[in-house]
C-alpha cells in the first residue's frame, strides 16, 4: 500500500505534470488530424469535429484564450429560478468564470471573478441558494461568496466581477462540499482540523458563519474531497441525520455531523491498492458509494478503476466491487444522475457508466466524450470535472487545457 500525504501530494502531481509535457505526444499519429475543430456537431462515426465520441454531440465551446486563463479545473453550475436560465461556473487558475447557457449553441462569457489572492491550479466553487461559494489552495483565499442573480443584468460581457463576502476563517482550501438541506458549506483539506471539514453555516449566505469542524479520531483526518448529505437511505439508524462521507487519502471516513459541536465517527474502511483516495458519490437511493482513486492507475498500473462499496449499514461498510474501465486513463471526479455515472476521466475525456444493476455487480460504459483526443495515457490533462444535473440535459465538461465543453447526450 502506497499512500502519498498532504502536502506531498500537490507537489507529487505537479512532477508528474512536467514529466507528461516531456512526452512526445506531437509526434503521435492521432486519428483526428483530418477533422474540423467546429463547434456544435453531432457524434458520427465515432467522432465529434476533432472529439472521439459514443452517444454524445458536441453543443459549444469557450477556450482558455477567450476567458484570459492559462488552466480550467472543478466545474458546477446554477438555475435561475426566476428566469429558468442555466449558468456554468468554471474554475480558472486566475478566477471564476460564469458563462450563459440559455442559448446553449452560442454561449455567453458574462466574465470573471478575480482570485481572491494569487493564481492557482486548484479552485472549486459550489452554489447554495443563489449564491456561489469558491475556495482555492491559493494562499490565504478563504472563501469567496459571490451573489449569481448579478449575472442576470450583464450588459457589456465580460464584465469582472467583485465578491460579496469574504470568509476568512481557513486561508487555502482543497475544496469545498454544500448541503443544500442543511445550509451548511463544509471547507476540506483546509489547515484547521487537520484537513478535515470545518463547518460554516450560510443559511445567510452572505454572512457565514464558523461552527467548528470535525477531525476523525481514526486514522488520516485530512479530507481531500467529500460528500454530505441529509440522509435517507437504507440504515434508519442514521435516517434524517447529516452524514459526512470523506475521502481521506487512504480511506473513506464516515461520520456524523447532525451536532456540529459534537460530530462522532462512525465507521471508515479502506481497500486494496491504495493510491490516493480523492473522491466519491452516492447512488440516489443512498445504497453505494462509487470512489475514484486519482493515482492507483499510475503506482499499480491498471486500467481505471472505481471502487464500489455497499454502505446499507452505516456502521458496518463492504467492499463490492471493482469497475475497471477500458482505457489506462486517470480518474478524477465522478458523479451521479439517476441510474447514470458520470466521470471526468482526464485524458479519456468524460465516460458515462450504466449503474442500474449495480446490486448485482453489472456495470458498463454506455458512452464517452473524449475532450483530449491525443492518447487515453495516464496524466493529468484533458477532463477535470463533469456537470450533470441541468434539466436540459446539457453537460458541462471542464477541460484543464481546452477550458469549457458543453454536451449533451443524443
Amino acid at each position: 500500500m502506497y499512500v502519498i500525504k498532504k502536502p506531498f501530494l500537490c507537489l507529487y502531481i505537479l512532477c508528474l505534470l512536467l514529466i507528461s509535457c516531456g512526452d512526445d505526444d506531437t509526434l503521435q499519429l492521432s486519428p483526428t488530424t483530418d477533422r474540423e475543430d467546429v463547434n456544435n456537431a453531432l457524434c458520427e462515426d465515432g467522432f465529434a469535429g476533432i472529439y472521439p465520441c459514443q452517444g454524445f454531440d458536441l453543443v459549444s465551446r469557450i477556450s482558455l484564450t477567450q476567458m484570459n486563463a492559462s488552466k480550467a479545473n472543478d466545474s458546477w453550475g446554477w438555475t435561475d429560478l426566476n428566469t429558468n436560465k442555466e449558468y456554468v461556473l468554471i474554475g480558472l487558475d486566475n478566477g471564476t468564470a460564469f458563462i450563459d447557457i440559455s442559448d446553449p449553441i452560442t454561449p455567453i462569457y458574462l466574465g470573471k471573478l478575480p482570485t481572491a489572492t494569487v493564481n492557482s491550479s486548484w479552485r472549486d466553487i459550489k452554489t447554495y441558494q443563489n449564491h456561489a461559494f469558491i475556495v482555492s489552495e491559493a494562499i490565504d483565499h478563504g472563501m469567496q461568496v459571490f451573489d449569481l442573480t448579478k449575472l442576470r443584468n450583464v450588459t457589456n460581457p465580460p464584465q469582472t466581477f467583485t465578491v460579496d463576502a469574504h470568509y476568512t476563517a481557513f486561508g487555502n482550501a482543497h475544496n469545498i462540499v454544500i448541503n443544500e438541506t442543511s445550509g451548511y458549506a463544509y471547507a476540506v483539506g483546509t489547515e484547521t482540523f487537520n484537513g478535515g471539514p470545518h463547518f460554516i453555516n450560510i443559511q445567510d449566505p452572505i454572512n457565514p458563519i464558523a461552527e467548528g469542524g470535525f477531525i476523525s479520531p481514526n486514522g488520516d483526518p485530512y479530507s481531500h474531497d467529500a460528500q454530505i448529505i441529509t440522509y435517507h437511505g437504507p440504515d434508519q439508524d442514521y435516517n434524517n441525520r447529516e452524514i459526512f462521507i470523506g475521502s481521506n487519502q487512504s480511506e473513506i471516513v464516515i461520520a456524523d455531523i447532525t451536532e456540529k459541536n459534537n460530530p462522532t465517527i462512525i465507521s471508515t474502511i479502506s481497500y486494496n491498492n491504495v493510491g490516493y483516495t480523492h473522491q466519491g458519490w452516492f447512488t440516489e437511493d443512498m445504497r453505494f458509494f462509487l470512489l475514484g482513486d486519482e493515482l492507483d492507475e499510475q503506482l499499480v498500473g491498471f486500467d481505471t478503476r472505481t471502487i464500489i462499496f455497499d454502505l446499507q449499514d452505516l456502521d458496518n461498510p463492504l467492499f463490492h466491487t471493482n469497475y475497471i474501465g477500458i482505457t489506462p486513463a486517470t480518474d478524477h471526479n465522478g458523479y451521479v444522475v439517476g441510474n447514470t455515472f458520470y466521470l471526468a476521466n482526464y485524458r479519456a475525456g468524460i465516460r458515462a457508466l450504466n449503474i442500474s444493476d449495480i446490486e448485482n455487480k453489472n456495470i458498463s460504459e454506455i458512452g464517452f466524450f473524449d475532450t483530449y483526443p491525443l492518447n487515453n495515457n495516464v496524466g493529468f490533462e484533458g477532463a477535470w470535472s463533469v456537470y450533470p444535473y441541468f434539466q436540459s440535459n446539457h453537460i458541462v465538461v471542464s477541460d484543464i487545457s481546452s477550458g469549457f465543453i458543453l454536451i449533451t447526450p443524443n
